[in-house]
C-alpha cells in the first residue's frame, strides 16, 4: 500500500505543487483584500486536505496499471472472493479498495451536511461508477466489485464523520473552539507531510 502511495504522489507532484500555491495565494488575497476577520486555519487546512485527496484520486484511478488486460466484471463478489483473506493481493485490490474512499467518504458527509447512510451510499456509488466507466474507456478494467467495494470505503468514512460529530459535542468547550481546531489541524497536517516524506 505504501509503495502505491509513494508512486501515485511522485506521478502527482507536480500538480499538487501548483494546486496548493495556487489555493494558498488565492485564499490569502481573498482575506487581506476584504479584511475579513474570520480567517479559520482549520477550515482552510480542510478544503486543502480534500483538494489534495482528490488530485491523488484522480492520478491513482486514471494512470495506474494502464497496461493491464482490458476485462469487464458485471458480476457482484467474483473478484472479492478470488483472493485469499490476508494475502498481499486481497490488501491491495479489497482492503485497497476500501482505504480509498474512507477519505471520500468523510469529505462528502461534511461538505454536504450528509446525515443518512442511503445519502452517502448512493453519492460513493455514482461516484464509484462514474470512475468505472471512464477507466473502461481509457483502457483498464471495469469491475462492479470495485464500486461495491469502494462504496464501503465511503460508508465508513461517513461513520467516522457521525462518529467524531458525535464525540465533539461532547467535549468540553475549550476543545472545541476554533484556536484549539486550528493547532490541531495544523499538527495533523505537518504529520502528513512528514509521513509523505518519509516514503518518498
Amino acid at each position: 500500500m505504501e509503495s502505491a502511495i509513494r508512486e501515485v504522489i511522485i506521478k502527482s507532484w507536480p500538480t499538487l505543487a501548483v494546486l496548493v500555491s495556487i489555493v494558498v495565494i488565492m485564499r490569502v488575497t481573498v482575506y487581506f483584500k476584504s479584511q475579513k476577520r474570520d480567517f479559520i486555519i482549520h477550515k482552510e487546512i480542510f478544503d486543502l486536505l480534500f483538494m489534495i485527496y482528490l488530485v491523488l484520486l484522480f492520478q491513482l484511478v486514471t494512470s495506474q496499471d494502464i497496461s493491464a488486460l482490458h476485462s469487464t466484471n458485471f458480476m457482484p463478489f467474483r473478484e472479492i472472493l478470488r483472493y485469499d483473506v490476508g494475502t498481499r493481493a486481497f490488501f491491495k485490490q479489497v482492503i485497497g479498495n476500501i482505504l480509498l474512499f474512507i477519505p471520500f467518504g468523510y469529505f462528502i458527509s461534511s461538505y454536504c451536511n450528509i446525515k443518512n447512510l442511503g445519502t452517502i451510499s448512493i453519492v460513493t456509488l455514482l461516484s464509484s461508477l462514474s470512475i468505472e466507466v471512464v477507466q473502461h474507456f481509457i483502457g483498464r478494467s471495469f469491475d462492479v466489485d470495485d464500486i461495491i467495494l469502494n462504496v464501503v470505503g465511503g460508508v465508513i468514512g461517513f461513520l467516522f464523520y457521525i462518529s467524531l460529530n458525535a464525540i465533539r459535542e461532547h467535549l468540553p468547550k475549550f476543545l472545541r473552539r476554533d484556536w484549539f481546531l486550528n493547532l490541531l489541524s495544523i499538527l495533523i497536517f505537518i504529520i502528513i507531510v512528514l509521513y509523505l516524506i518519509k516514503i518518498l
